[in-house]
């Protein structure tokens, strides 16, 4: 096997140290939002009918983002922001009844979410969620609630880690 010069050897360390550390800039991270919290997705006491849009309001959603629906003998639908505001059920563009439903916030646009009982929307079980692009994240990273739990998600992915950590092994053995 052919053996690398000292100089050719320290401009590949210094090659593949930068792009291991520009990988972050690759990175994107997506959260799981658990509507409800531990009560799951139920109809609200009859003092507090905005509670899922405060909850909504309080978190921030972005593009790949997942709320998840817990409930008991109920459903959960995506509507448009008429069906929305007059708690109509007949024409939704998601529907689930599973008890343990996710949906993917796909784009940044407000979704519309209400529950298919009849009645219980009316009782204030329904939440609108505005999701935002990665474009217009606050160059902190803040507003995430501790309600989401963290998921990482590698462009990357698995193999072109394996993949550096195979050539960084290979320099280090042919440095010595």
């Amino acid at each position: 096997m052919a053996s690398f010069s000292k100089s050719s050897t320290t401009v590949l360390i210094v090659f593949l140290f930068t792009v291991f550390c520009s990988l972050h800039n690759f990175s994107v991270s997506s959260f799981e939002f658990e509507v409800g919290g531990t009560h799951g997705w139920v109809v609200p006491p009859a003092n507090d009918s905005k509670i899922y849009n405060d909850w909504a309001s309080e978190n921030r959603f972005q593009v790949g983002d997942t709320v998840r629906f817990k409930y008991r003998k109920d459903s959960v639908m995506e509507v448009n922001e008429t069906e929305y505001k007059r708690c109509n059920s007949s024409h939704p563009s998601f529907f689930s009844n599973n008890g343990n439903s996710v949906f993917r916030l796909n784009q940044p646009r407000p979704f519309y979410f209400i529950s298919g009982v009849s009645g219980h929307c009316e009782k204030g079980q329904r939440m609108i969620v505005k999701v935002i692009s990665h474009e217009e994240e606050s160059p902190s990273g803040g507003g995430k609630s501790s309600s989401g739990s963290h998921v990482a998600v590698s462009s990357l992915g698995v193999s072109a880690l394996v993949f550096l950590q195979f050539v960084l092994s290979f320099v280090a053995s042919n440095v010595i």
